[in-house]
């Protein structure tokens, strides 16, 4: 059922915004938002791709896995792997509905979500689910794991 609201999602097409406010919140979700526990919209496809382009994750065939580097980089940034659920796949994506790319899922995008939020690097918005990330969470997501500062600017 979800494959196929994902599928669904990525084939939609937007409804036109009726309000400013309504266009402001829309913006405001396509540029960072919670998907449940984890982080989606621009900012979390493009800190997928820094987790891979960094080393932190491998693409594998199923997704991707962590790299035995990874364990150490998301160490020094607060998070013990070990102590992911059991209950719950440590990686899991999401394929992005404004984005059509994937952003991180599953225990470690909770995880990373939660720290970001610990470290105030991230702020909940006005919006239900939208989230800001703070002047910190800016420099800090770039020097931890390569997020370009411009992440929020133009798409390429």
């Amino acid at each position: 059922m979800a494959r196929a609201l994902e599928e669904l999602a990525r084939i939609a097409r937007p409804l036109p915004a009726t309000s400013l406010r309504e266009d402001v919140r829309n913006q405001a979700l396509l540029r960072a938002r919670l998907c449940y526990d984890h982080l989606a919209g621009r900012l979390g496809v493009v800190l997928l791709a820094a987790l891979v382009d960094g080393g932190v994750l491998a693409t594998a065939a199923n997704g991707y896995r962590i790299t035995p580097a990874g364990l150490g980089k998301l160490g020094e940034f607060g998070i013990d792997v070990e102590e992911f659920s059991r209950r719950r796949p440590a990686i899991r994506y999401c394929v992005d509905w404004g984005e059509r790319r994937h952003h991180l899922a599953g225990a470690l995008g909770a995880a990373i979500a939660t720290r970001l939020f610990a470290l105030d690097w991230l702020r909940r918005g006005r919006a239900r689910r939208v989230v800001q990330l703070t002047d910190a969470g800016r420099t800090g997501l770039h020097e931890t794991f390569g997020v370009p500062l411009d992440w929020d600017g133009p798409a390429r």
